[in-house]
């Protein structure tokens, strides 16, 4: 991409002085070596953590950087943003550290935890205002305040100080690091951190090669480096919600694409599939956005044997009450839960038949709900198996069939499974 064509690009000096106003607010993070990631792909992996931040996400950089920014009649008019994540808590607590107005809409089906989070961090000086269904709804009930009281609006991403607020990352990174980093891999959502700390390090280690991680779900970066401009999509899984948008910045865009090689995709299930590995092998709570870098690591295995590795960990802001979600779709990613409508005749000793005949030793009923019959011969029920192996499946398959159990096998069957399940 020409030079010409990127309307605006974050300066070092800028970025230093975004660093400089930081200090007193955030932590420095640590560049972490990761013994187990190491171990299992045969290079030296390291994390920087930012899901151990104050708010435990990258984002207060971003947001203090820019209301740091305003002049004072525009900080006595007070700031606005929309957010049912990270960035809101972000800007409550740059608000309560400037002592500055804030009105922060989230949509009205917000978890109460998140919405408890930001008014702790804003104190009395942020308002949180419940408005709309979806994050969109927010976004609009927030722009027109802003017209309304000549308030400034605080965008997560696409923003040149909150660019360069996080772009910090990068200096820290780059000073951490007492050794050559091979490869970079970034969370991407609406491109605020990943063009930032990928211009930094573009400048100050030319030689790594830098990767930029989307939920499969919202490809918005990969469609718009595809296509060579800034697309929207027209729906998206809000699973990864801090990084799933339907459009990324238009100065984020073509930083992004001038800075880093590619963008690859990571499908959710395989996102919780890392979540699960992450804290069951390293103590490591994450967001699901927080995870991408690390289980992308997968796509990279043979390219990075014997490299020197840095995944970026942009947020822990998980919320418990998802615990069962994440583990449901690691399990359908890796083939081992499965989901049958299952034909029982009706006669005494089928369901005993099915356990003790059609299940294998290791094969577990995770879920059973029977439904009203149908004939006299048959009903049906809902059943979820949970395997060991893999390998399981086929064999439990074949003895569904033999046996006359199989009606619909619904994993294969998205709009039934999502329907019944």
């Amino acid at each position: 991409m020409k030079t010409t064509e990127i309307a605006y690009r974050p300066e070092i000096e800028e970025v230093k002085k975004a660093h400089n106003k930081l200090k007193e607010v955030i932590y420095q993070t640590p560049l972490q070596y990761s013994f187990n990631l190491s171990e299992r792909y045969g290079a030296e992996v390291y994390l920087k953590r930012e899901d151990t931040q104050i708010v435990r996400s990258y984002k207060i950089r971003g947001a203090y950087n820019k209301i740091t920014s305003l002049s004072e009649e525009e900080l006595k008019n007070g700031v606005v943003c929309a957010s049912a994540g990270n960035h809101s808590q972000g800007v409550a607590l740059s608000c309560n550290k400037l002592k500055v107005k804030g009105v922060i809409f989230m949509p009205a089906p917000t978890p109460k935890q998140k919405v408890q989070q930001v008014k702790m961090f804003g104190k009395e000086y942020v308002e949180v205002v419940l408005k709309g269904d979806t994050f969109d709804d927010a976004y609009n009930y927030a722009k027109a305040y802003c017209a309304e009281n000549n308030s400034t609006f605080v965008h997560p991403f696409d923003d040149p100080k909150v660019i360069e607020g996080q772009a910090t990352v990068g200096l820290e990174l780059f000073k951490d690091a007492d050794f050559g980093i091979d490869y970079l891999f970034l969370p991407v959502g609406g491109g605020g951190l990943s063009s930032g700390v990928s211009s930094v390090m573009k400048l100050l280690s030319p030689n790594t090669k830098i990767i930029g991680v989307e939920p499969a779900g919202a490809p918005a970066m990969y469609d718009s480096f595809q296509k060579g401009k800034v697309v929207s999509l027209d729906k998206i899984d809000k699973f990864v919600d801090g990084a799933a948008v339907k459009r990324v910045g238009d100065l984020t865009y073509p930083l992004c694409k001038e800075n880093m090689q590619e963008i690859e995709l990571v499908d959710e299930g395989e996102l919780c599939t890392a979540l699960i590995k992450m804290y069951n092998e390293s103590g490591i709570v994450l967001e699901p956005a927080g995870a991408l870098s690390v289980a992308v690591l997968e796509h990279y295995k043979e390219e990075i044997k014997g490299k020197n590795v840095v995944c970026l960990l942009s947020g822990s802001n998980n919320d418990i009450t998802r615990t069962e979600e994440i583990r449901e779709r690691s399990l359908l990613y890796q083939k081992l839960m499965h989901f049958f409508i299952v034909r029982f005749p009706q006669r005494a000793g089928a369901l005993k038949e099915f356990v003790a005949e059609v299940l294998g030793p290791d094969d577990d009923i995770i879920h059973f709900e029977y439904t009203k019959k149908t004939s006299r011969e048959k009903g049906p029920a809902v059943v979820g198996i949970e395997l060991k192996n893999q390998e399981d499946f086929e064999p439990l398959l074949r003895r569904m069939k033999e046996r006359n159990f199989l009606g619909e096998y619904l994993n294969e069957k998205p709009d039934l499974f999502s329907y019944i399940i």
